[in-house]
């Protein structure tokens, strides 16, 4: 490992692939219409084939210029097309090694590194190594891990000689609880979104005025075959849903590799995850309409990592599909300092009548337009205002707090109930605030935000008794720490 490598000469056709992705709708475009009564003949196709020769070329020169080393502590890095770049990272700032296997990965026995390290900027991972053998990345894992054993590499030892770390399952998914999980999962509303972001990608290719036209005819020949279209619709998309949950989550394992928590999933896209137990920043439960009844959550963890384009690296899913009554033993077990009881203060029975009318809200501006579009048939909407109403009721239900130790709990519902544990000193901020209308109700808003990605991560609840939001708030500021 102390002498330059180059990756796998597949990294050429996948930096292709790359440069190509992002060029496929100007690219249709211009096979589409770049010949339409434009005299030009073949000239676009012509200058496609171009710019498709300049795209492998650019993936070829790319792989060839690139190369990695280990070398005094260091991964060193030198790439570039043009200019030639070069970066070294520190192996004490090298916070973990995450790994995935795609499909063009796997027949080879390849797999792809990404480096996160303390100092990433969350745009990127801080370099990402995209096709190497299983072998290269296992060495690689494994000086890193006799690093930080060491605290420094000694070249006359092999990767054999790295002492064996303590490693325990924590939770391996069965495939009772994987069907569970991808049909709970209320993936259809994404699916579905998904079609409607791809299609009106091409709203200038497809013919929308005689496809309307077709959805008239369509709806004047019966409500219920029009029924019947929706509800295999809704069937397909439901069905898309499932199929893609089990290719994420099958083979899900999560594993305690000394002070990592280490994850493995995948069945087409195999992927492992691995989590450092000092950068995690909070828990967070989510318990959704499906699944809460049948005494099953999903566990998270909020991680000072990841960058823009992978949320994952930020907001890890742990355990997927578990029962309520397992995730006590095995978070306070396997991450230091947190406590999951089912203790909380729950907001008072005068906050009920706001949450109930927030919750019937949204019905204000659609009445209007409904009525003035579809007349009387307008008023249908109305039937929705019950549902409305228990939603509410709901979030009033699942609101409260709690403080332990130097922890804090929040729970809160928006479509999903979501239990949010913080310790006190990576809490980054903390919020107290109060309308003119909670005031006269003595009620207020609690938030909290610690470090997750970008954004940050956290909770807020509305209307809790405003003595304990400033319970919360002494517990939390400054000068109560000082004090202490």
């Amino acid at each position: 490992m102390f002498e330059p490598k180059r990756l796998h000469p597949i990294t050429a056709m996948l930096n292709a692939l790359k440069m190509f992705k992002e060029l496929i709708i100007p690219f249709l475009l211009i096979v589409v219409f770049g010949s339409r009564g434009s005299g030009m003949g073949l000239l676009p196709l012509i200058g496609v084939g171009v710019v498709l020769l300049i795209i492998i070329a650019s993936g070829i020169i790319s792989w060839l210029r690139y190369t990695y080393r280990i070398e005094e502590n260091e991964l060193r890095i030198e790439y570039g097309l043009f200019v030639r770049k070069k970066r070294y990272i520190p192996f004490e700032r090298i916070q973990s090694l995450d790994f995935s296997e795609g499909l063009l990965h796997r027949p080879l026995g390849l797999v792809k590194v990404k480096v996160e390290t303390a100092g990433s900027n969350g745009l990127e991972a801080e370099a990402v190594l995209t096709a190497i053998t299983k072998n290269e990345a296992n060495e690689i894992h494994d000086i890193l891990q006799k690093s930080r054993a060491n605290g420094r590499i000694d070249p006359s030892l092999e990767a054999e000689d790295v002492p064996e770390l303590e490693e325990e399952v924590l939770y391996k998914i069965t495939m009772k609880e994987l069907l569970l999980l991808a049909s709970t999962s209320g993936g259809v509303g994404v699916v579905i979104s998904a079609v409607f972001a791809f299609i009106f990608q091409f709203e200038e290719i497809i013919p929308y005025e005689t496809v309307f036209h077709e959805i008239e005819e369509i709806i004047s020949s019966g409500v219920v075959f029009v029924s019947i279209l929706v509800f295999l619709g809704f069937a397909l998309a439901w069905i898309v849903a499932v199929v893609g949950m089990i290719l994420k989550y099958g083979n899900f394992i999560l594993k305690k590799v000394d002070d990592d928590l280490i994850i493995t999933r995948g069945l087409l896209e195999k992927r492992q995850l691995t989590i450092p137990l000092n950068r995690i920043q909070g828990i967070r439960i989510s318990e959704n309409l499906l699944r809460q009844p049948l005494g099953y959550a999903s566990v998270y963890i909020e991680s000072a990592g990841g960058s823009v384009g992978d949320t994952e690296g930020s907001s890890a899913n742990i355990l997927p599909f578990i029962k309520k009554t397992r995730i006590r033993d095995i978070i306070e077990e396997n991450i230091p300092g947190y406590i999951v009881s089912n203790e909380v203060t729950p907001a008072p029975k005068r906050a009920l009548k706001r949450y109930i009318i927030r919750g019937t809200l949204i019905l204000i501006p659609v009445v209007p337009i409904c009525l003035y579009f579809f007349q009387l048939w307008g008023l249908l909407t109305l039937v929705f205002l019950p549902f409305l109403a228990l939603w509410g009721y709901l979030c009033y239900r699942d609101a409260g707090w709690h403080l332990e130790e130097n922890q804090l709990k929040l729970s809160y519902r928006s479509i999903v109930k979501n239990t949010v544990l913080m310790q006190k000193n990576k809490i980054q901020s903390l919020s107290m605030k109060e309308s003119h209308f909670q005031r006269k109700r003595d009620l207020a808003t609690i938030g909290a935000t610690v470090m997750s990605g970008l954004s940050g991560a956290g909770g807020s609840v509305v209307d809790l008794e405003e003595e304990d939001v400033l319970t919360i708030y002494h517990w939390y500021s400054r000068d109560e720490k000082s004090a202490g």
